[in-house]
């Protein structure tokens, strides 16, 4: 799908004079899986009915940092890229709802009338079948079309999508576990992608250079869904200074290292991409780590030879793999 310049608001505040009706869709819609891309889908398929805009309702921070604080769930896509992705699934406008104590304590009537009636005026709400919204998590889908009929919008829910094999549902939890297990191809079906860590690229110990392969030590957020130490096949792509992918440069192949250089005696994780076929400087330079292919497992050498060697390896395979 083309993708195209989504609008970003910052709180209902945001909405601006003269706002008409629009289709809404309401989640926390990390990763934007193949679920949530059903799910809006279906708000742009009735968005395009009714000739309204399609608008994606989240939340920041995370709601269960703010309801149960130090619990933050490893992110699998920041708001940023969260925002990218949904302008490329046809959302119109992305509204970031500031996810307070005291929101959280909204009974469903107020939440609703809050997030989705006083302001934006829906004509209708798009929410996946296990939707739960307001204090304590008490209304359901239920709960919202008998809102709706009060309020004047539609209400739908959009039954789960489950994994190739029908045993669960794709969720973001399930992706996450994927991710810190190093399961990439699985998380990889279910997101409808790779796996893309963000980040600025930082000066690192500077070994990689030394052994002939030159890496960006990419910095991401602390929150952000590192995958299991490892090594693996996959690409990176240059992001602009708004935090959106640029356009004007093709991804790139790239050999990708992660956890704390057990050779050495590293104390710290790093993410560390080996571009192939690139000569040149990424300091401070923001990337896209896209992981596609798990090669192997980290592991500590005896000799730098040997890790040298090893190398070698990692990068053939990944050539091999991506081209």
């Amino acid at each position: 799908m083309t993708q195209q310049r989504v609008q970003r608001w910052r709180g209902l505040e945001a909405i601006p004079a003269g706002w008409g009706r629009c289709v809404a869709t309401i989640g926390v819609f990390d990763g934007l899986h193949r679920g949530h891309q059903q799910i809006i889908a279906r708000a742009r398929a009735l968005a395009d009915e009714r000739g309204l805009p399609a608008v994606l309702v989240t939340f920041t921070p995370h709601p269960s940092e703010v309801v149960r604080p130090g619990s933050h769930p490893a992110v699998l896509t920041n708001n940023t890229r969260k925002a990218e992705l949904a302008g490329a699934l046809g959302i119109d406008v992305v509204v970031f709802l500031p996810f307070t104590l005291e929101f959280s304590r909204l009974s469903p009537a107020r939440f609703v009338h809050e997030a989705v009636v006083a302001d934006l005026h829906a004509s209708a709400v798009v929410v996946g079948e296990n939707f739960r919204f307001g204090h304590k998590a008490e209304g359901d889908v239920a709960t919202l079309a008998e809102l709706g009929a009060r309020w004047g919008f539609d209400a739908e829910g959009v039954p789960l999508l489950s994994n190739g094999n029908g045993t669960h549902p794709i969720s973001s939890t399930f992706i996450r576990s994927c991710v810190q297990a190093g399961d990439l191809a699985a998380a990889t079906a279910a997101l409808g992608r790779p796996h893309r860590l963000d980040g600025v690229v930082v000066r690192g110990d500077q070994r990689g250079r030394d052994l002939g392969f030159p890496t960006a030590n990419v910095r991401a957020d602390s929150f952000a869904a590192v995958p299991a130490d490892g090594v693996y096949a996959g690409r990176v792509v240059r992001i602009d200074e708004w935090g959106n992918t640029r356009t004007d440069e093709p991804a790139r192949t790239a050999a990708i290292s992660v956890g704390t250089n057990p050779t050495f005696e590293g104390m710290h994780r790093s993410v560390e991409a080996f571009v192939l076929d690139f000569d040149g400087d990424l300091y401070g330079q923001n990337l896209g780590v896209e992981f596609v292919h798990r090669l192997r497992g980290m592991r500590r050498y005896d000799a730098i030879g040997e890790l040298v060697t090893q190398m070698a390896e990692d990068v053939r395979q990944t050539r091999e793999l991506l081209g």
